[in-house]
C-alpha cells in the first residue's frame, strides 16, 4: 500500500499543468503531435497543436503574427471546427521551429 501512496504523490496534481510543462521539451512535443497525426480524426492533431502552442508561449497574438495569420483565424484553426489549409498549419509549425514531413507508411503496399 505505501507503493500506491509514493506513486500518488508522484502525479502531477494538474495533468494539463503538467502536459504543458512536458510539452516545453521539443522532442517530447515533435512525439506528441506525431502521435496526434495518427488518429483519423484532424481535430485530434489540432487540440495537439493548440496544447503545444500553449506550452511554447500562451499569446496567442504573438504566435498569431509570427506565423503571419491573423489571431481569430489562429483561434478558428485550433477550434473544434477548425479545417484549416496546409499553409497555415505549415506557418504555425514553423513558428515552433518543425515541419510536416512524409513518411513511408509500414508496410510498404505501394512498391
Amino acid at each position: 500500500m505505501a507503493k500506491s501512496q509514493d506513486a500518488k504523490r508522484r502525479m502531477p496534481r494538474d495533468f494539463k499543468d503538467y502536459l504543458l510543462k512536458r510539452l516545453q521539451d521539443p522532442e517530447f512535443a515533435r512525439t506528441y503531435l506525431n502521435e496526434a497525426l495518427v488518429d483519423d480524426d484532424q481535430r485530434v492533431f489540432l487540440l495537439a497543436l493548440k496544447d503545444v502552442l500553449e506550452a511554447y508561449n500562451s499569446n496567442m497574438s504573438a504566435i498569431a503574427r509570427e506565423a503571419q495569420l491573423s489571431r481569430q483565424n489562429l483561434y478558428g484553426i485550433l477550434s473544434d471546427k477548425g479545417n484549416p489549409k496546409l499553409t497555415s498549419v505549415r506557418s504555425v509549425l514553423h513558428v515552433l521551429g518543425l515541419k510536416l514531413a512524409v513518411q513511408p507508411d509500414l508496410p510498404n503496399k505501394h512498391k
